[in-house]
C-alpha cells in the first residue's frame, strides 16, 4: 500500500470548517448592521440617557472605534464558540464513520463475522453501514465456501491417490497377482483423477472470467451438446427430445457449449433405469434467454435439488454406481452462468426428476 504523509483529522478539518464559516457569518453580519443600521444615525439616538448607567459612559466615545471594539469581542466569541461547537459536532456526526473504519480494520486481519449494525433512521453513514455489512457477508459466504471447496477437492483427490497406493502395495504383496486386473483398475483410477483435475481447472477458469464475450446462439449450443451425447442417451436407454427458439446471448462459446453439455450429461446419467427421457428447451424474451433441461428420474426433495449444485454434493438418491461423475457437474453450470451474469435455478419434478432452468442476458 501507498504510504501516505500525515495529515489533519477529518474531524479537526470540520471543525476548523464550522469555526470558519461561523466567523465569516459573523463578519458579514457585523458589518450589515453598521452599513445598514448604525452608519449615520445620531449618537443620541443609540445611548440611553446616562441616568440609566451607574458607570460614567461618554456618548461622544460611542463611534466608529467602540463599535469596532465591540465587534472584535464578538468575533473573539464567535471563533472559540465554533471551535468548540464544531469539535464536538464533528465528533457526533463522524462517529458512524469511526464505527467503519474499525470494521474495515476488523475485516482485513481475516475476521468476516463481525457486522456494523448501525443504529437509527437511513441517512449515507447508515446507507454505507448496510452496504458494508452487505458486502462482509457475501465475503464470508463465499470464504466458508472456498474453504469447503478446497477440502473437498482435497478429500477427492487424497482418495483418489489412497486407492492408487493401494492397488499398488497389493500388487506389490502378491507377484502372482493378476496384471491385467490392476492395470484395469490404475486406468479407472487415473481416468477419474485426470476427469477431476480437468473439471477444477474448468470450474477455476469460469469463477476467473479469462474470456472475452463473442455472440453465440445458446440454442444451437443446446443441439450441439444434444448431438454429442446422444450415443450415451442410447446406452442408458434414456430419450432426448430437443425443441427451442433461437436464443442469442453473449458469452464464450466453449464455457456455455460446456454448460449445456454438462446439464444434459447429468439429466442422461441421473435418470430412471430404463425408458427414461430428458427435454431441453431453449426460449428468448426481451432481456434475457433461457435454458431447460429436465429429465424424469427418482422423487428429490427441494432441499437436496437446492445442494446439488455445491462442489462434490451427487446427491446418494440420484448417484448410478456405473456413472458416479466427479461431483462438479452442476457447480460448474452455476460457475458458468454466474460469470455470464445469469442464475441457475433447480426444482424437483412432480412426477420425479429434476428441472434446472439457466437465465442468461440476451445478446
Amino acid at each position: 500500500m501507498k504510504e501516505r504523509a500525515p495529515g489533519l483529522s477529518v474531524r479537526l478539518k470540520l471543525t476548523l470548517s464550522y469555526a470558519g464559516f461561523l466567523m465569516i457569518a459573523g463578519v458579514l453580519l457585523l458589518a450589515a448592521v453598521w452599513v445598514f443600521l448604525l452608519r449615520g444615525v445620531p449618537t443620541s439616538m443609540l445611548v440611553p440617557r446616562l441616568s440609566e448607567f451607574p458607570l460614567a459612559f461618554d456618548p461622544h466615545n460611542f463611534g466608529p472605534a467602540a463599535f469596532g471594539a465591540a465587534a472584535v469581542v464578538v468575533l473573539a466569541f464567535l471563533l472559540v464558540f465554533g471551535l468548540v461547537g464544531g469539535w464536538i459536532l464533528a465528533g457526533r456526526m463522524l462517529a458512524p464513520l469511526t464505527r467503519i473504519a474499525n470494521a474495515t480494520r476488523t475485516a482485513t486481519t481475516g475476521t468476516l463475522s463481525h457486522r456494523i449494525d448501525l443504529e437509527g433512521r437511513q441517512d449515507e453513514f447508515r446507507e454505507l453501514a448496510d452496504s458494508f455489512d452487505a458486502m462482509l457477508a457475501r465475503l464470508e459466504a463465499r470464504d466458508a465456501e472456498q474453504q469447503r471447496f478446497a477440502a473437498n477437492a482435497s478429500h477427492e483427490l487424497r482418495t483418489l491417490l489412497a486407492i492408487t497406493q493401494t492397488l499398488l502395495d497389493v500388487a506389490r504383496n502378491d507377484p502372482n497377482r493378476d496384471s491385467g486386473d490392476l492395470e484395469e483398475r490404475l486406468h479407472a483410477v487415473n481416468a477419474r483423477a485426470i476427469d477431476l483435475t480437468e473439471a477444477l481447472l474448468l470450474l477455476s477458469r469460469a469463477d476467473q472470467r479469462s474470456f472475452v464475450p463473442e455472440p453465440v446462439d445458446l440454442s444451437l449450443l443446446a443441439e450441439e451438446a444434444t448431438e454429442t451425447l446422444l450415443p450415451l442417451a442410447a446406452e442408458h436407454g434414456v430419450t432426448v427430445e430437443a425443441a427451442g427458439d433461437p436464443a442469442p446471448t453473449a458469452g464464450s462459446p466453449t464455457l456455455l457449449l460446456q454448460l449445456a453439455t454438462n446439464l444434459v450429461h447429468n439429466a442422461i446419467v441421473h435418470n430412471l433405469p430404463e425408458q427414461g427421457t430428458v427435454w431441453v428447451t431453449t426460449r428468448a424474451h426481451a432481456e434475457r434467454v433461457v435454458l431447460t433441461v429436465e429429465n424424469t428420474g427418482a422423487q428429490l426433495t427441494p432441499q437436496l435439488a437446492t445442494t446439488l449444485v455445491e462442489p462434490f454434493q451427487r446427491g446418494s438418491q440420484r448417484t448410478r454406481t456405473d456413472h458416479p461423475g466427479v461431483g462438479l457437474g452442476l457447480a460448474i453450470v452455476k460457475s458458468i452462468a454466474e460469470a455470464h451474469d445469469g442464475t441457475v435455478a433447480l426444482t424437483p419434478r412432480a412426477d420425479g426428476g429434476l428441472r434446472v432452468t439457466v437465465e442468461l442476458p440476451s445478446g
